[in-house]
C-alpha cells in the first residue's frame, strides 16, 4: 500500500526518509534501550503481538529472541525490509484490517501523540479491533515535561548526540518537535507534530477508543498496558 504524505513532518540526511520524516539509515542505527524487558515482563512469553509502527525492527528482534511470536507493521516498505524473524504487513496504521486478533498489540514510539486527532483515533481503533479476548494494549507515551527544557541533548554510549532542539506550537495543542541525530560520519534531522497529553487527557483519549488502563509499567508512567472496557 502506498505510504500518505503527513503535512507538518519532514526529515533530512542520508538514504530513505519515511511520509513521518523518519530516516531508515538513521532508525538501523539507533540502539534499542530496555523497552524489549519492559514489554517481556508484562505480556505472556507465548504470546502473539502485533507491533504497531515497527520501523527496522528495534524492538521486533530482541521480542523475537525472547520467544514472542511478532506480527510487525509499518507503511514503509524500506523499514519492513530491514525486519528479521517477525511476519511483516507494509499498510498505514489507521487503514489496517488483518482480520485476526492478537493477544497483545503494541503502540510504541510516542504514536500515541499525533498531532491529527483523527489519526489518534484511528491508530487506537486498529490497536482495539485487533486485540483478541482477554488480551492487552501496550502503549508508550511521552515522560512528563517532555516538551520543556529545551534545547537539550544526549551524548549515546554508542558515539552519537540526541538533541531535541525546539518544541513551538504550531495550532491549539498541538507542538512542531525538531530533533537532530549527530553521528560522527552523518547527520539527520525530523520535524515531526505532537499532540501532548496530561495523564488525564490520555485516559481519557483511551475511554473513547474503548480502553482503559490496566496498569503503568514503569515509574515515569511512560509505558502503559491498557485493555478493553467490555
Amino acid at each position: 500500500m502506498e505510504s500518505r504524505k503527513r503535512t507538518g513532518y519532514r526529515g533530512t540526511g542520508p538514504g530513505a526518509i519515511t511520509p513521518d520524516g523518519c530516516a531508515v539509515e538513521l532508525y538501523s542505527r539507533l540502539p534499542v534501550g530496555d523497552e524489549p524487558d519492559i514489554i517481556a515482563e508484562a505480556v505472556r512469553a507465548d504470546a502473539h503481538l502485533l507491533e504497531l509502527g515497527c520501523e527496522v525492527g528495534r524492538m521486533t528482534h530482541p521480542l523475537v529472541e525472547r520467544g514472542l511470536t511478532v506480527t510487525a507493521v509499518d507503511e514503509s516498505r524500506e523499514m519492513l525490509d530491514r525486519v528479521r524473524g517477525a511476519r511483516t504487513v507494509c499498510a498505514p496504521i489507521e487503514d489496517l484490517v488483518l482480520g485476526e486478533t492478537f493477544d497483545v498489540v503494541m503502540l510504541a514510539s510516542f504514536l500515541v501523540h499525533a498531532g491529527d486527532v483523527e489519526v489518534r483515533r484511528g491508530l487506537l481503533r486498529a490497536c482495539v479491533e485487533h486485540l483478541a479476548e482477554g488480551g492487552c494494549v501496550l502503549i508508550q507515551r511521552e515522560g512528563e515535561g517532555w516538551h520543556t527544557g529545551l534545547p537539550r541533548e544526549r551524548v549515546d554510549p554508542g558515539g552519537f548526540t540526541v538533541r531535541i532542539l525546539s518544541s513551538e506550537p504550531v495550532e491549539e495543542g498541538v507542538r512542531a518537535v525538531h530533533a537532530e541525530y549527530e553521528f560522527p560520519d552523518a547527520t539527520w534531522t525530523q520535524t515531526f507534530r505532537s499532540r501532548p497529553l496530561s495523564r488525564r487527557q490520555f485516559e481519557d483519549a483511551l475511554a473513547e477508543a474503548g480502553l482503559r488502563v490496566d496498569a503503568y509499567l514503569t515509574e515515569d508512567q511512560t509505558w502503559v498496558r491498557a485493555v478493553t472496557t467490555v
